[in-house]
């Protein structure tokens, strides 16, 4: 019984099988997947797949490859429950299978509407392919998007709404966008910024009583008002998935906890990705992280964790998202409104394109975050500036006549 059991089918189980195999493990590794295919890309749903009817889903590895790597896939075979006094995984057809270690990236589902009935023809969600295949049916037959929900999902897919010529509506409940993962300068870019592209942004915005017949959404009720509903996306955040690992005695807290070789309250059970909680030297706090970056890094601690060779992590956060034209590209934690001894300097970006910059976080005169709109070469030398511990001279940060590279010197 040394087998590898990884539940889930997302870029953190994908790269801790890559990791696996490269480590020679793969004949170990059983991957149980819940969803019917292999692990695939997710950033390219909410853009490029809608665009395209012909676009399909791109797997991280081609079947043959874990074939070849000796990795058994369980693929539309979802485990049900674990028996971690008996080493045990039981999976949705019944089939047992034992472990000596058990990796959990289970990822998050869809944050849920309280009050809006599940199922309706016309309301969408976006975390995996079904869902996106969906979405791109309906907004081909769609005039008008309404989107709920003003963080990056919410945003990337009005952007992509908006160029394919439909009428899209925002609807953000707070009082501005990605209010929890951008700095208020770049949160109100981003608004300016679609609003000029023809989107509509309602933001502080109460959602009321909702009208249905006929299993489609007829109106929502926005600030007292009813307004009808063509196509609706739910974009309003996401829960950890931690139903497995909660009715298995594991500690949750938003999240699986984790310490910092991805190890739960079980040392034998690990956990990765997006469902996990775990420990964050430079934020001094425990953190729960969405991003395809988290996903990735901590699959390679969890890998060096397996194979006895453990490495604590500790990790430069970074994230992106495309909106349009936009590219956001974030290094490092944002700092809260208010912290104190908080400075920001804003770096122009390339001349050639008058909307691109930089905004450097440096608090009591440490550089913390910076982030770049449409400058992806100020982003990758301001993640090597963050990574080294440097914190250049704002006024030279400033000067984009002064190369981010000559800093690191």
């Amino acid at each position: 019984m040394n087998s590898i059991v990884i539940i889930g089918g997302g870029h953190a189980a994908a790269q801790l099988c890559a990791g696996l195999a490269e480590a020679g493990q793969g004949t170990r590794v059983h991957l149980v997947c819940e969803e019917a295919c292999e692990p695939y890309h997710r950033p390219p749903l909410s853009k490029a797949f809608l665009k395209n009817a012909e676009e399909v889903t791109q797997p991280h590895k081609a079947l043959d490859w874990y074939r070849e790597a000796g990795i058994t896939l369980h693929l539309g075979d979802a485990a049900v429950s674990i028996d971690r006094a008996a080493h045990t995984v039981t999976l949705r057809s019944g089939a047992l299978l034992p472990y000596e270690r058990l990796v959990l990236a289970t990822g998050t589902r869809a944050r849920r509407l309280p009050g809006l009935p599940d199922g309706l023809d016309n309301v969408a969600m976006l975390r995996a392919a079904d869902e996106a295949h969906r979405l791109r049916a309906r907004l081909a037959a769609a005039q008008q998007v309404t989107v709920l929900g003003g963080g990056f999902i919410g945003l990337e897919v009005a952007a992509t709404a908006q160029a394919l010529g439909k009428t899209v509506r925002v609807i953000e409940a707070a009082p501005r966008l990605l209010g929890r993962a951008v700095s208020a300068e770049l949160s109100a870019h981003v608004l300016a910024t679609h609003r000029a592209a023809g989107i509509e942004v309602v933001l502080g915005a109460q959602v009321g009583g909702f009208e249905v017949a006929a299993d489609r959404l007829v109106s929502i009720e926005v600030d007292g008002v009813r307004q009808p509903v063509d196509l609706l996306l739910l974009g309003i955040g996401a829960v950890p998935e931690t139903a497995l690992a909660q009715a298995t005695g594991l500690e949750c807290a938003d999240g699986i906890v984790v310490d910092a070789h991805m190890q739960t309250s079980d040392p034998g059970v690990l956990a990765v990705g997006d469902c996990t909680r775990f420990p964050d030297r430079r934020a001094g706090r425990p953190l729960r992280l969405e991003s395809v970056q988290n996903a990735n890094d901590q699959a390679r601690t969890a890998v060096a964790t397996l194979t006895g060779a453990p490495m604590p992590h500790d990790v430069l956060p970074w994230f992106w998202s495309e909106q349009g034209g936009m590219r956001l590209q974030m290094a490092g934690l944002v700092p809260a409104e208010g912290t104190p001894g908080l400075t920001t300097v804003r770096r122009p970006g390339p001349a050639a394109n008058p909307n691109a910059f930089s905004l450097f976080h440096y608090v009591d005169g440490q550089l913390v975050c910076v982030e770049s709109v449409s400058a992806p070469v100020d982003h990758m030398m301001s993640r090597k500036l963050l990574e080294a511990g440097r914190s250049p001279e704002p006024s030279a940060v400033a000067d984009a006549a002064v190369p981010l590279k000559s800093l690191l010197l």
